[in-house]
């Protein structure tokens, strides 16, 4: 049991003597300010009539200042105290309702004597034996008290047996209005257990968290002494409670007309209680105005609240929502309306939901209030049978008014002010050991037998009954299936009959079976057959034997020992009306021990329980249930987890590219296991940021078509994501940017004669602000950015088109205020004029730079630490977080309360702990890792505890899992602050960083925090140890502030992880030639260019490695001169072999090293790798076995001359038969090539500006090179990390998401320009001159290393369709 301390309020007078002390709950409401004021004002007044009306401005004497002072304090603690008091008067409901009770009050299942009866179970009293005991002490005993009337119960307190060893340990408490129908009072919903005594004297209370109305409490033993017996004084705290009722037969009704009242002052607000066993009817129906309504129908035991629109009957109603379950289990429930203009808050029980209603309906302007009456005779709707308590509407009593015959309200039918309850009797199978025996003989006259009940479960399988076929010595079994119901008869192991009816037989609802046998037929219905019934005409008669077992077949105690055959699954539910040939079975009579034989039975209730409302389900994840645990399913929901708690996809691009992904589609979650739902977007990973790029509905440039009539159009943007997604991204993004280009002739933008713009976009949250700024300026400028730069093409103006020029102008640039975007709407006001043309485009929103996934602090002591404001993670809990240390123990994270707790911890160098405590006692989950964690790398720990499960993961190791308790503790409560990298008791303290730390998808901000605390620092440099490895081929991992990057200078490949091969495709005429610098040259100019662009012209040995595509044959690939004559030749013979010649003495012929792998000239890609040491060479093509050669020389290769790809111009120093291949060319593929630290077919594609290299012919980068381009069907995106392409959450890209979308887009735009163009052609030769201007600036733009921001912007925010194309037409 987990108890809270009262809170106390004391106040004490100064000098006087006078003190008052006042103790009072947390549900104690303060004195309202009117009330104060009142008293306030009244004390003024009594003063100055003291003073004698003096004025304020005169000083009275020193002394008489201090007793007036005095004299204010006492009044305030005195009027404080009395208000206090008397508002705790009211509230107070904690009288003593068993102590006076007389002995006839109490009974009991037993009683060990007549000094033991229940009547002695009086608190603190010591007649007779002092205290009950029951005759034997199990779980099937119950002290029951009759309080006499429906009582308001709070509080509970128990004591064992007088001057003895006998005392309850844990109990049940159940509550009855009529002695009959127990219901199980449970805490939190789930536990269903009180800690009792732990000796026979002292008293254990226990205040109810929801107090309980009832007549009747019982109490049941759980658990005792183990060296003594059952033995217990009880007492009961509460109060009187009244209340009005009213009861309905299913055929009467009350229609309140209500009258002309304020609408101000009082609340819109309908209450009610009501109880019944139907599981259908309609409780009320508010008519409005206008024809809409607002009905309350009960149905399949849910609450359903229906808005009605429309005077029609034959009008469906639209639901709005529906609460509760199990709703007809005859037990009362509280029901609440209450409007606030057009929000209704709708409550049941203790849950509330809200929704919307149409502004034209709200409480006060009903028309009628009918209640208990259906509102849809033709549909499926009832009215309702049972009884409501406390009817209110608006403050008005509507029970009262009906009972004193008030002229606004009328009774239809049978309306009875009280409650007549029908008795009936459940029995409950909890467990799987549960059964029922029965005596059974069917009367020999009837010639047949006649079986029936009632049940409810949630379980698909269970044994209903069984019974013995004496006469043919078989078995009939009648039990549930994948939720069906089946019969079947056996005779030693064969089937002799099987019939089955029904379906989905599980979804907690009563159901009625009927079995029976006449005149050889044999027949079984559910739900009156309305369910379905199946029947047969077996060969042999069906009559009940002497017994028969519902729930399980179980042994008689006799016979205990032996096991018991029962080949299907025990029943777990409940089951009422029991009926055997007719005669029904007093229950009773079975729980007194009088008939039959039960075990493990809870008799006189329906303990059923829908663990699916309210669900624990986040996320959209769908509940299911069995008997006793529910299940999530949280396919399609982007989380997982036992309650759809924690996400599956990262929270940004970031996080994406350091879990080694490069550019492509991805869902992302902005707020982890918040609310924000998953969106797709593009990660573009660069080498300098990585974008998150979020589509519109259009980012192509458009041209302006206004509208006859209007002076301005209005462009509206749709973005793909939701409003909360994209304010969430920019909110966590560093920066942020969207492009906003205007393209005008003859039409002005920004600046008028009257200082108001023509122009303007609105841009921000919601629907946005209104900008009049324009694209590189700054905001509320009113400027464009050549304002901003001082070279508009008019000095008189900001911005180039309100020089209002008949030549084609542009204004563009970035947006990158983040409080102005995203970009919502376009209003373009000068676009009516004669002659007047303009086009725009506005880009995508792009971002980069995750502030929550790089904020770091750094814990330099074991006793440093940050402290935040308390978790709140009452039912679910994540935590996640990296780390990194040196150190082998510490606590990451600890917050405490007064008994729960939770806290992360690492334990050992090779193990992380969780631990936690919601009043179940500390649980631990802990993940050991074969490698050290204190290597000084980044490790990442995700932790979750929710009310199924607590779950630990450690980097990619399995999770390790541990399930809740049954039936326990589920709200984690603590009040204490949150400590990161330590704990209160500064024990244990955390060495190390701990980065991008997350609680419930909320990062805490730890280097803001940590600026201001001692001992701790913000920030934590060293990432390569850990993301180095993500570099590949030969790329270098370099360090920054927040993340690193990869250095390709050393490779061939480019790429954000020097991953992607450049290509390109070559024609017989294009040749590379890179010219190696004299040593001369080297020593005179040092170089600033990576080594992959200069390198040492004298070898001792070389690396050549390059992959190639082609069908030709012979081909020269790769020649290496030298200012000599010793060279080195790579080639593919008339054979289709691999030839690698090399001249390194003069004087010598050439070595020639054959492969003798054949058939390289054959289309397909192969990668070859050469390596030579002095006079060894090695050979390696493909995945195909290493080959090993000997050269005739060990000579250096040195002054190297030149390395050509391709044709080779000058073959004057060439052997007459290379001079022949090289003047041939090649035609094919080259990809990746490099020859020892240098790559010159990257020089020549990526620096052919600033790298000795010369281009002759054509050549055209490609992707050649990469595997996938074989298959002209392969994804557009080559980099898949697994076979499974476009699997969501396993970090890869969703490659194809769009790809449908932009062709189609792609071809209407092909269409567009070329219509256009055709317009246009008159303008040909300025439309030309203004292309060679956007072909220069895209071709300085190409020859950008690396430049995926570029080849992105053309292929997702142009849709495949250039920016060149899409300027040109409109100029």
């Amino acid at each position: 049991m987990k108890r809270r301390s009262p809170a106390k309020l004391c106040a004490f007078s100064q000098g006087g003597g006078v003190s008052a002390s006042l103790s009072l709950s947390l549900s104690t409401s303060p004195p309202s300010l009117p009330v104060l004021l009142r008293l306030d004002q009244r004390r003024s007044q009594s003063e100055q009539e003291r003073s004698g009306g003096r004025s304020a401005s005169l000083q009275p004497p020193r002394r008489f200042t201090m007793d007036l002072r005095t004299t204010r304090v006492l009044g305030i603690i005195a009027r404080v105290a009395l208000l206090l008091s008397g508002t705790a008067a009211e509230e107070v409901c904690d009288s003593a309702l068993v102590s006076n009770l007389p002995p006839s009050s109490f009974r009991s299942s037993s009683q060990l004597s007549s000094s033991h009866a229940p009547g002695f179970a009086k608190l603190n009293r010591r007649d007779g034996a002092g205290g009950w005991s029951p005759l034997s002490s199990d779980r099937y005993q119950w002290l029951e008290v009759d309080l006499g009337e429906r009582t308001k119960i709070t509080a509970v307190a128990t004591q064992g047996r007088y001057g003895s060893s006998d005392w309850l340990t844990s109990y049940q408490l159940m509550f009855s209005d009529t002695g009959h129908n127990w219901k199980q009072y449970r805490q939190e919903d789930s536990i269903g257990s009180f800690p009792g005594n732990s000796n026979a004297d002292s008293v254990v209370q226990y205040k109810l968290q929801q107090p309980a109305v009832a007549r009747y409490l019982r109490l049941v033993p759980l658990d005792w002494n183990p060296t003594g017996r059952i033995g217990l004084r009880l007492e009961a705290y509460g109060c009187p409670y009244t209340s009005d009722m009213v009861s309905f037969d299913g055929s009467s009704s009350l229609t309140y007309r209500p009258g002309p009242a304020p609408r101000w002052g009082s609340k819109q607000v309908v209450s009610l209680k009501f109880k019944t066993m139907r599981n259908s009817g309609t409780l009320l129906h508010a008519e409005g105005q206008d024809g809409l309504g607002l009905s309350l129908e009960l149905d399949r035991g849910k609450l359903q609240l229906l808005l009605r629109e429309g005077t029609s009957s034959s009008s469906e109603p639209r639901p709005l929502t529906s609460l509760g379950s199990l709703l007809d289990d005859q037990h009362w429930h509280h029901v609440v309306l209450r409007q606030k203009n057009s929000q209704l808050n709708f409550t049941v029980d203790k849950h509330t939901e809200t929704v919307q209603t149409p502004e034209e309906f709200n409480l006060w302007d009903i028309k009628l209030l009918i209640v208990g009456a259906s509102q849809n005779p033709a549909g499926p709707g009832k009215n309702f049978q049972g009884c409501l308590e406390n009817l209110v509407y608006n403050g008005v009593n509507l029970t009262e008014l009906a009972k004193t015959n008030d002229q606004q309200v009328d009774i239809n039918g049978n309306v009875t002010f009280s409650c007549a309850e029908p008795v009936s009797v459940a029995v409950t199978f909890p467990g799987p050991h549960s059964f029922l025996q029965l005596p059974w003989t069917a009367p020999s006259s009837s010639g047949g037998m006649s079986i029936a009940f009632q049940f409810r479960t949630w379980n698909k399988a269970g044994l209903l009954l069984t019974f013995d076929l004496p006469q043919q010595g078989g078995e009939v079994w009648l039990y549930l299936i994948d939720a069906r119901l089946h019969l079947q008869i056996q005779k030693g192991g064969r089937v002799l009959l099987d019939l089955s009816a029904g379906s989905a037989l599980n979804d907690g609802q009563w159901h009625v079976v009927d079995l029976t046998s006449r005149r050889g037929r044999l027949t079984v219905s559910v739900d009156k057959q309305k369910g379905g019934v199946a029947q047969a005409s077996p060969s042999f008669p069906v009559m009940g034997s002497h017994q028969i077992f519902f729930g399980s077949k179980g042994c008689a105690a006799e016979n205990r020992s032996q096991e018991c055959r029962n080949p299907h699954n025990a029943f777990q539910g409940c089951m009422r009306l029991l009926a055997l040939d007719n005669q029904l079975v007093d229950l009773i009579m079975v729980q007194q021990r009088h008939l039959g034989n039960y075990s493990q039975l809870q008799i006189d209730m329906c303990g059923i329980i829908d663990r699916c409302s309210p669900s624990h389900c986040e996320h959209g994840g769908l509940c299911s249930q069995t008997w006793t645990v529910f299940h999530c399913n949280c396919s399609d929901s982007g989380y997982s987890g036992a309650t759809c708690h924690s996400a599956v996809y990262e929270q940004s691009c970031e996080a994406y590219k350091h879990s080694g992904n490069t550019s492509g589609y991805f869902y992302i979650d902005v707020d982890g296991s918040g609310p924000i739902k998953p969106q797709l977007v593009y990660c573009n990973m660069t080498d300098d940021n990585t974008w998150m790029v979020v589509q519109h509905n259009n980012t192509e440039l458009t041209k302006v078509r206004p509208s006859a009539g209007e002076n301005q159009q209005l462009v509206h943007f749709d973005y793909m994501s939701e409003e909360e997604q994209l304010a969430a991204i920019i909110h966590q993004s560093e920066h942020c940017q969207q492009e906003l280009s205007y393209l005008c002739r003859k039409s002005r933008l920004l600046n008028t004669q009257e200082g108001s713009p023509f122009s303007w976009w609105l841009g921000g949250p919601g629907l946005g602000l209104v900008q009049t700024y324009w694209g590189g300026a700054h905001p509320g400028s009113q400027q464009c950015a050549c304002g901003l730069q001082g070279d508009c093409v008019d000095p008189q103006h900001y911005c180039n088109c309100d020089a209002d020029r008949l030549e084609w102008s542009e204004d563009s640039g970035l947006i990158s205020h983040k409080d102005s975007l995203p970009v919502r709407s376009l209003v373009l006001g000068d676009v009516w004029r004669p002659g007047s043309e303009a086009a725009y485009r506005v880009g995508s929103l792009q971002c980069h730079g995750d502030k929550n996934f790089w904020n770091a602090a750094f814990f330099d002591k074991e006793t440093s630490y940050l402290h935040f404001p308390t978790f709140h993670g009452e039912l679910s809990a994540d935590v996640s977080f990296f780390f990194k240390t040196t150190a082998s123990f510490g606590v990451f994270l600890e917050n405490l309360g007064i008994k729960d707790f939770i806290r992360i911890e690492l334990s050992s160098s090779t193990q992380v702990v969780f631990s936690f405590d919601v009043g179940n006692g500390p649980l631990e989950v802990r993940v050991d890792s074969s490698y050290p964690l204190n290597d000084n790398r980044w490790h990442r720990v995700r932790a979750e505890r929710n009310v199924k499960e607590a779950s630990l993961r450690l980097d990619d190791l399995p999770v390790s899992t541990q399930e809740a308790p049954a039936d326990g503790h589920i709200h984690l409560q603590l009040n204490s602050q949150l400590f990161i990298g330590g704990t209160a008791s500064r024990q244990r303290g955390f060495r190390g960083c701990i980065r991008s730390l997350q609680l419930n998808g909320i990062t805490l901000d730890l280097e803001e925090r940590a600026k201001i605390t001692p001992g701790v620092r913000p920030g934590c440099p060293g990432h390569c140890s850990s993301y180095g490895s993500l570099c590949q081929n030969q790329g270098r991992c370099v360090e920054r502030a927040r993340g690193f990057h990869c250095d390709c200078s050393q490779s061939a490949y480019t790429g954000v992880f020097c991953h992607t091969e450049v290509s390109a495709d070559f024609k017989s005429g294009t040749s590379v030639g890179y010219t190696f610098k004299e040593p001369h040259e080297l020593s005179r100019n040092g170089s600033d260019l990576p080594s992959s662009i200069h390198s040492d012209p004298i070898l001792r040995g070389e690396k050549v490695s390059l992959s190639f595509r082609t069908t030709q044959s012979p081909a020269l690939l790769l020649h290496v001169s030298s200012h000599s004559t010793e060279y080195l030749a790579l080639l593919i013979n008339r054979h289709n072999e691999l030839e690698l010649r090399y001249k390194l003495d003069s004087s010598r012929d050439a070595d020639v090293l054959r492969s003798s792998v054949r058939g390289v000239a054959n289309g397909l890609l192969h990668t070859v790798t050469i390596r030579r040491s002095a006079d060894s060479v090695s050979v390696q093509i493909d995945d195909n076995v290493r080959e090993d050669f000997n050269l005739s020389s060990a000579e250096e290769l040195s002054s190297l001359k030149s390395l050509v790809l391709g044709r080779v111009q000058s073959s004057d120093d060439l052997d007459p038969d290379l001079a022949r291949l090289g003047s041939l060319g090649f035609t094919g593929c080259l990809s990746v090539v490099q020859f020892n630290s240098i790559a010159p077919l990257k020089a020549a594609l990526l620096h052919p500006d600033t790298s000795p290299v010369v281009v002759l012919g054509p050549l055209v980068r490609s992707n050649c090179g990469s595997s996938a381009s074989a298959n002209p069907y392969s994804a557009e995106n080559t980099h898949h990390l697994s076979d499974q392409s476009g699997s969501v959450g396993s970090g890869q890209p969703l490659v194809n998401a769009m790809k449908t979308d932009s062709a189609l887009i792609g071809g209407v735009i092909a269409v567009v320009i070329f219509v256009i163009v055709t317009v246009f052609a008159i303008t040909a030769r300025f439309l030309y001159r203004r292309k060679e201007t956007y072909r220069s600036r895209d071709v300085k733009a190409g020859k950008q290393e690396d430049s995926q921001d570029f080849r992105y912007s053309n292929q997702t925010d142009g849709q495949n369709v250039s920016g060149e194309n899409s300027k040109e037409f409109f100029m």
